[in-house]
């Protein structure tokens, strides 16, 4: 049983069975889910070597309910760029970038289902102006996604290491003028502050 405000554990078997210790009894990856919209913490250990597998779990409630009819809310272009990311430089950042987004669009939705309810009875004209956070939610997406996209030019400004281009062969003063990593590493941070601080005033 877990002790007050800490994750309930679930147990993964062998057998792919899952344990939850809270209740003493089996779930399924479609309980796990609805203990996530409840905002239920949990963590996810494999039952014979006690390791956390909370993460792969999880991607796997997200593929069963990508593969349910009318549930897809990842659009492919996302899935091709999220791909693209994994290997790449930019790859350290984007964890953070996604969490941030996620827990400010979150608030953006809970204002918005407060304004929701507040305007049953009123007329048409108070109706309206519940579409204005929608825009602006839209508006700052727009912004963290371009400030997002100058980031990961700081990574990708010049073609690859040893390459001057297609059919070229490399040459020592291409490497040479090539910026100090040093420069470009502070350079990011400074860039992923200001993404941090624009996500934060978003609410």
């Amino acid at each position: 049983m877990a002790a007050k405000d800490e994750p309930i554990i679930i147990k993964k078997y062998a057998n792919r069975r899952l344990y939850n210790t809270g209740t003493s009894t089996y779930v399924t990856l479609e309980d796990l889910a609805d203990m996530v919209k409840k905002g239920e913490e949990f963590t996810v250990q494999d039952a014979k070597t006690g390791d956390d597998i909370t993460h792969p779990v999880l991607t796997q409630i997200i593929f069963e309910l990508e593969n349910k009819d009318g549930q897809n809310m990842l659009p492919i272009p996302f899935l091709r760029q999220l791909i693209a990311f994994y290997g790449d430089q930019m790859q350290m950042i984007v964890p953070s970038f996604l969490e941030q987004s996620m827990i400010a669009f979150a608030k953006e939705q809970e204002r918005f289902r407060e304004q929701m309810k507040g305007a049953i009875g009123k007329s048409p004209l108070d109706m309206m102006k519940i579409a204005t956070p929608i825009k602006a939610l839209e508006e700052q997406t727009r912004r963290n996604m371009e400030m997002f996209q100058n980031a990961m030019r700081l990574f990708t400004p010049f073609p690859p290491a040893g390459s001057n281009g297609p059919g070229t062969a490399p040459t020592e003063p291409a490497r040479k003028d090539a910026p100090e990593k040093p420069d470009d590493l502070q350079e990011l941070k400074e860039q992923i502050a200001a993404m941090q601080r624009k996500l934060d005033t978003m609410s």
